[in-house]
């Protein structure tokens, strides 16, 4: 019976020796796939060959396009990441640390792998009638406001303020919106009007009484004279009539002699 119950104990060390001989390797080394602990490959190789008795590691570096950035067990080192849309090569991969890559401008940064970038996304445009209220960063999108009563933005990056017509003595032709601006015209220049068409007026009338002064029609109209005036023109007449006849007898008389 005691015999019995020392086998069985025997029998359950043993088992459990060989199921944690292995979580006992040290910080520098693994567990084989034969159970031993061995020496791990540095950062940059992965291993070719496990330990055997006598024989350590055999390691091997990791090729191109590939890196291992730590002491492993591995067998076969990480791939390089490729740096997708939106992110450029910062740092080319190499055998011992991958890929760094960086968010361009104009993308920000919508998926991280631990500290890094792994997938970006353009900048949103803000759409007509709308201007950028907060420019987008490598972290963050752009963000848009619609422009506010008497702007507009026809491509959505800045909102600019009606133009006013009356700064130009112009009136509104069409009203704005927040796509388009305000279109004027020329305003009615009533005051010219009203100076032009009597000016117009007395400039006939003048060209009219010219024409009547050179017909002798207004002297016959102006000339006014008193009852007085009319009778010493008639004597003044009848004077120069009777000296011209006076005149005219002695010339057509002979001479005497």
């Amino acid at each position: 019976m005691k015999s019995t119950v020392l086998t069985l104990r025997l029998y359950i060390f043993g088992v459990y020796a060989v199921l944690t001989y292995g979580a006992k390797c040290g910080p520098s080394e693994y567990l084989s796939a034969a159970g031993e602990c061995c020496p791990m490959c540095n950062i940059g190789s992965v291993v070719l060959r496990d330990c055997t008795g006598d024989y350590s590691t055999s390691c091997k570096p990791c090729s191109k396009g590939m890196f291992m950035n730590e002491p492993n067990g591995l067998n076969k080192c990480f791939s390089c990441k490729s740096c997708d849309t939106g992110l450029y090569v910062l740092q080319e991969c190499t055998t011992i640390k991958d890929t760094v890559c960086e968010v361009l401008d104009g993308y920000y940064c919508i998926q991280k792998s631990g500290r890094e970038c792994s997938l970006a996304s353009k900048h949103s445009e803000c759409e007509p009638g709308q201007q950028v209220k907060t420019p987008g960063t490598k972290a963050s999108d752009t963000v848009c406001e619609p422009c506010p009563p008497g702007f507009y933005s026809p491509k959505g990056v800045n909102c600019t303020k009606w133009t006013d017509c009356w700064v130009n003595n112009e009136v509104v032709d069409q009203e704005g919106t927040s796509i388009t601006d305000v279109q004027c015209k020329p305003r009615r220049r009533r005051s010219v009007y009203l100076i032009l068409i009597p000016l117009s007026a007395l400039v006939i009338l003048s060209v009219i009484v010219l024409y009547l002064w050179h017909r002798g029609a207004i002297k016959s109209f102006t000339q006014v004279r008193s009852p007085v005036e009319e009778t010493g023109l008639q004597t003044s007449l009848c004077v120069t009539s009777s000296s011209n006849r006076v005149v005219k007898k002695e010339t057509d008389s002979p001479a005497v002699t």
